[in-house]
C-alpha cells in the first residue's frame, strides 16, 4: 500500500505512474489531499483549543483564590465546552482518517520504472527467451481435447456436481495431479524452501494484506456467515504470515512454496478464451 506522505510529496508522480497500470488515479489523491488540508485546519483549531483551554485552567485557581467565585464558575464552564469541541475534533480527526484509508487501500502499487506502457499483450516487452517454442504437427488436438479423448479431465462432470470452472480429475488424469504437486514440492523443499500447508480461508485483514480487498471481492467467494475468504491462491496466506511483523535483514531471504486449492471467479470471459 502506497505511503500517504509519499502520496502527499508526489501527488503527480504517483498519478503519472498508474496511468502506465491504466488506472486514473487523479480523483482519487485529490480527495486524499483535500482531506489532509481539512485534517491540518482542524490540527490547527483543536491545538488552539487546547491551549486555551489550559490557560484558563490556570485561571481557575487564582480567581478562586481571590474570592471571584462567580467568574472562576464562568471560566469552568468555557473549559467544559472546550472539552466537548476537542472531543468533537477527535471524531473529526478518525472520520477523516477512515475516509483517507478507504481512498489509500484503491490505490494500486506503483510500476517499476522499466515498465512500458500499454493495454494488452502486445505491448508487451520480451526482456529475455530461452530454448526453443514447440512447433506443433499439423491436426494437433488441443490440451481439452486431449483431455477428453483419454478421460483424464470431464469438464461436463465438474459441471453438474458444482458448475463451470470446477473440473473432475480422473485415472490418470488424477494420478498426473498429484504427481505433479508431490513433484514440484519434493523439488522446492530440496532448493530450501520451507513447505507450508495454510488454510483454505483467510479473514478480511489478510484479504487486504496482499490486496485482493477492497476492489476484487467480486473475484472471491465470501463465506458470509463466517465473513471469511476462500483463498485464491496460497500466496494469500502465506504471505500475510508476515502481515504486521517486522522482519529482520538477516532473516533474508524467506522461502517458503505452498500447495493449495485455488477459489476464484474468472474475470470477464478470459477464462473461457483460454480454455482455462
Amino acid at each position: 500500500m502506497l505511503n500517504l506522505k509519499f502520496i502527499q510529496d508526489n501527488p503527480e508522480l504517483v498519478i503519472g505512474k498508474l496511468q502506465k497500470k491504466n488506472f486514473d488515479a487523479s480523483e482519487i489523491v485529490g480527495k486524499i489531499t483535500e482531506l489532509y488540508q481539512q485534517k491540518n485546519k482542524l490540527q490547527v483549531q483543536a491545538e488552539q483549543a487546547k491551549a486555551e483551554m489550559n490557560k484558563i485552567s490556570a485561571e481557575v485557581g487564582n480567581l478562586m483564590r481571590q474570592g471571584k467565585k462567580d467568574e472562576a464558575e464562568t471560566a469552568k464552564t468555557r473549559t467544559s465546552e472546550i472539552k466537548e469541541s476537542i472531543k468533537q475534533f477527535d471524531l473529526d480527526f478518525a472520520a477523516i482518517e477512515e475516509k483517507v484509508y478507504e481512498l489509500q487501500v484503491q490505490l494500486p502499487n506503483l510500476p517499476h520504472d522499466s515498465v512500458p506502457v500499454g493495454k494488452g499483450a502486445a505491448d508487451n516487452e520480451i526482456v529475455k527467451s530461452a530454448g526453443e517454442m514447440p512447433v506443433l504437427e499439423e491436426n494437433a488436438l488441443p490440451h481439452w481435447e486431449l483431455a477428453a479423448k483419454y478421460n483424464l479431465i470431464d469438464f461436463e462432470l465438474g459441471v453438474k456436481l458444482t458448475g463451470a470452472g470446477f473440473p473432475v480429475y480422473r485415472g490418470k488424469g488424477a494420478q498426473l495431479q498429484r504427481a505433479l504437486i508431490n513433484f514440484f514440492l519434493a523439488e522446492a523443499s530440496k532448493a530450501g524452501y520451507e513447505e507450508i500447508q495454510p488454510p483454505l480461508m483467510v479473514n478480511e485483514a489478510s484479504g487486504f494484506g496482499t490486496g485482493q480487498l477492497p476492489d476484487k471481492e467480486g473475484q472471491m467467494y465470501h463465506a458470509t456467515i463466517d465473513n471469511l475468504y476462500l483463498i485464491p491462491t496460497a500466496e494469500v496466506p502465506v504471505t500475510n504470515i508476515y502481515r504486521d511483523t517486522i522482519v529482520k535483514s538477516e532473516d533474508f531471504p524467506l522461502r517458503h512454496c505452498a500447495y493449495t486449492h485455488c477459489f476464484r471467479r474468472e474475470a470477464a470471459s478470459f477464462g473461457a478464451h483460454v480454455r482455462g
